[in-house]
């Protein structure tokens, strides 16, 4: 009986990883350079350079009570958008900066993560916005931009969104935006202070969304 040897390239699993990233981003058609814009503001993909502006914008430490980091250490800062900025070279996620168009400073930052091609299913999150723009409506309406690029420009059938449940405001800007209450899960998340957070999920799914 003769056996055959059959050598295998040491480039194939880069080759098979590189086509399913391409096949990744094909399914759900994201767009990982995408730039929205709007009259009240800029999305755009974040930046290295952006941690110089951002610096001056995260200083308050009472700001991150509800945050999973606490970006008033510039390290960690720091350390949070290379992390993002890797996430994005890698096509898991869509960390974007948002900036005022008028002038292009940074108001905040939100992301598109999680991204689960098989079920069409995207989390929006990881957002903060400076206090200077607190209270204008902004964050509502970045969230109304994004359910306009996923539902209409991707495959996205559900957009999901997690928050502290001691966190009213957030929850009244989920419900602003027509989310719905799913659930809670107890005692799921570290927080900055060592607080464990029960974590609240909403959700939007893409047939809520056309009919609004």
């Amino acid at each position: 009986m003769f056996t055959r040897k059959v050598s295998v390239s040491k480039s194939a699993p880069i080759l098979i990883l590189d086509r399913y990233k391409q096949l990744k981003q094909t399914l759900l058609m994201l767009d990982f350079q995408k730039i929205i814009r709007s009259e009240k503001v800029l999305l755009r993909p974040m930046k290295v350079g952006d941690f110089k502006q951002m610096k001056s914008l995260t200083t308050d430490s009472k700001m991150w009570y509800y945050f999973t980091a606490d970006l008033s250490d510039e390290k960690i800062l720091k350390e949070w958008i290379e992390v993002a900025i890797s996430d994005l070279k890698k096509h898991n996620a869509l960390p974007l900066t948002i900036l005022d168009p008028k002038n292009e400073n940074i108001i905040g930052t939100t992301r598109i993560g999680n991204i689960s091609v098989e079920n069409k299913r995207v989390e929006i999150g990881w957002t903060w916005i400076s206090k200077e723009y607190q209270g204008t409506g902004v964050n509502g309406h970045v969230k109304k931009l994004l359910f306009e690029y996923l539902f209409t420009e991707t495959d996205t059938l559900r957009i999901e969104f997690k928050t502290d449940v001691l966190n009213i405001p957030a929850k009244k800007a989920m419900e602003k935006v027509g989310l719905v209450r799913e659930g809670i899960l107890r005692s799921h998340t570290l927080m900055t202070n060592n607080r464990r957070r029960d974590t609240l999920y909403y959700s939007i799914l893409k047939d809520e969304w056309n009919k609004k």
